[in-house]
This record gives structure tokens, C-alpha cells and sequence, in this order.
């Protein structure tokens, strides 16, 4: 039974990509995240303002991004580049495509980091992409041109894949998408599961929201992935959401070429890639597929005899079936 599939021309034993978080951070947890089943691996995120301000290009920490402070603070701002390179360079020893992954917002000095990661041998590169849509002096094509922007500058500057992470947080993610796309992007991650805030309502403060997904915010990214899917040149990784084989199945069956996992991971430790294998394995059997490629695509918009159940219609057999 063949489970490998083929992400930004990389060809993984597995469609299973273990994101971009804390059990990605050392050597030791990216080998035992290969040892455990996984496809590929995207290394813990270097922050945009480690780099700026290694380089001296950035010295006021009122310019950062709030959600970055605290990682920043914790993960250290001296050196961020040599450790990053050789986490990267000792991480590559593992026999799976390891993905160094760079936290941006905007155009710099910090894009010639790239060709470090490059050379260092990364096997492509993933740009987590976030601008909140806050500023109301800002149009929401002005956030979109400088992702559109970054893409150009690092795609001209390297030669390794590059994916792009983004959240949902724009007003036609289809014409964006395809825009990604026309500038040789490589592949697409959705969604980003940004930082979320809570209140305190008796200390009258905020505090963290949830820090882990829930199964269910793997619906939205479902839909996207069937629309995307047929529309795109450029490979999809689902991400957000994903918890056991069925989600992943659900998501293969959408069109993505590969998944991202992470909360799972925390909550029921890495064996759970196990249990992933054995539920996709199983699933396969009983319908008769004997590789990913069989069945990818399958339930995509493109694939459907009524491709109208994807869009608005949803809408409709909510309020009829709710009567």
C-alpha cells in the first residue's frame, strides 16, 4: 500500500507534515518526529524581527508584532541566525525533507536570510505570512501586496521550493490565492491558526485564548480546500484542525498533497502518527485503494456532480434541516 505523496516536488513517504511549533525546535524532537512516521517536518518559526535585529536593521520593540513578543523574548534575540542555520543543518541528518519556516509581515533585509537557508540545505521553505486586517488606514489590497511582494523577492532570490502559510483573512481568498499561484508559488498552507486573545473578566484583563485547535476548525479549511484544489498549479497543504486519520482522509479527498498536524501531537503525544498510519491503511483497504493518488481529489468541487453543495447552498440545508 503506497502512502507517499509528492509535495512541492518533494516526494514524502507519507502525506503527514508535523507544523510549525515547539516539537520541531531541537534536533532531538525533529528526529523523533521522523522516527514516529512523519512525511516532513517544518521547523519552529525564526521570527522576521530576530533576523532585522541581528542585522541590525531593527532596534525598537515597539515595531514587533504583539503575539511575537513573548516567543521573542523567550527564544532569544543573540544569535538567532547561527542557531536557526545549525538546528537547520544538524536537523537535516533525519532521512525526511525538513522545511525551515520564517514568521514575516513585510518586505526587508531579513529576505536575504533566505539564501542562508538555502545553502544550508533546506529542502524548501515556508513563509508564515500574517498582517490582521486592524488598521483601517489600510486596504486589504495593500496587506495583499506586500505578501504578493515578499513572494517575488524571495522566489528571484532562491531556487528551493516556497510555500506560503496565510490565514483567511481576505476578502476573495480565491483571487489571492491565484495570484500566490501566478507568482510560481510552489504551495499553499491553510489556514495559519493565529494567536488568540481571551478576557479575564474578574481581573478585567487579557489573557491567552485557546492555545490548541479543536477538530472541528478543520471544517472551513475542508470547503477551501475543495474549491482550491482544482483551481491552483501550486500543491495544498491542509493545516488547522487535523487530529486523527478521518480528518486527514477528508482532507486527501478534497485535493490536498499533504496535511499538518500539531495539536494532536501535544494532546496525545507523537504515537498518534501510528494511529493515523493504521486508520489511513485501514480505510484504503476497505474501499479498494491502493495508493494516496487513488483517491485524491475524489470530493473536490471539480470532481462533484453538483458543485453548488460547496458554496451557498450549504446555507440552505442548514435552515431546511433545522426546521
Amino acid at each position: 500500500m503506497d502512502f507517499s505523496t509528492v509535495y512541492m516536488n518533494l516526494k514524502l513517504r507519507n502525506p503527514i507534515i508535523v507544523g510549525s511549533c515547539g516539537l520541531t525546535g531541537t534536533q532531538d524532537k525533529v528526529k523523533a518526529c521522523a522516527d514516529a512516521g512523519a512525511g516532513a517536518v517544518v521547523l519552529k518559526s525564526i521570527f522576521e524581527e530576530q533576523i532585522e535585529s541581528e542585522l541590525g536593521k531593527m532596534s525598537h520593540e515597539e515595531s514587533w508584532y504583539p503575539e511575537a513578543t513573548d516567543y521573542i523574548s523567550s527564544y532569544g534575540m543573540q544569535n538567532a541566525i547561527s542557531r536557526y542555520l545549525k538546528l537547520l543543518e544538524d536537523s537535516t541528518k533525519t532521512d525526511i525533507p525538513v522545511i525551515p519556516s520564517i514568521h514575516c509581515f513585510g518586505k526587508g533585509n531579513w529576505i536575504e536570510f533566505a539564501g542562508k537557508l538555502e545553502s544550508a540545505g533546506a529542502s524548501a521553505i515556508e513563509l508564515n505570512t500574517f498582517i490582521l486586517p486592524s488598521d483601517p488606514r489600510r486596504t486589504g489590497r495593500d496587506n495583499e501586496k506586500i505578501i504578493l511582494d515578499i513572494v517575488s523577492d524571495i522566489k528571484s532570490r532562491i531556487s528551493i521550493p516556497v510555500s506560503v502559510k496565510i490565514g483567511s483573512y481576505f476578502s476573495s481568498i480565491s483571487s489571492f490565492v491565484k495570484e500566490l499561484d501566478d507568482r510560481d508559488i510552489d504551495g499553499i498552507v491553510l489556514f495559519n491558526r493565529f494567536f488568540r486573545i481571551n478576557f479575564d473578566i474578574e481581573n478585567l484583563k487579557i489573557v491567552d485564548g485557546s492555545f490548541f485547535s479543536s477538530p472541528q476548525e478543520t471544517e472551513p479549511v475542508l470547503r477551501w480546500v475543495s474549491l482550491l484544489s482544482p483551481l491552483t498549479s501550486c500543491d495544498i497543504a491542509a493545516s488547522t484542525g487535523i487530529h486523527d486519520g478521518e480528518a486527514v482522509i477528508k482532507q486527501l479527498l478534497a485535493g490536498a498533497n499533504a496535511v499538518q498536524v500539531c495539536s494532536t501531537l501535544y494532546k496525545n503525544g507523537l504515537g498518534v502518527l501510528s494511529d493515523i498510519h493504521g486508520f489511513i491503511a485501514d480505510w484504503m483497504r476497505r474501499h479498494n485503494y491502493s495508493s494516496i493518488d487513488d483517491f485524491r481529489g475524489n470530493l473536490s468541487q471539480k470532481s462533484s456532480s453538483n458543485p453548488a453543495e460547496y458554496q451557498r447552498v450549504q446555507f440552505m440545508k442548514a435552515s431546511v434541516n433545522s426546521k
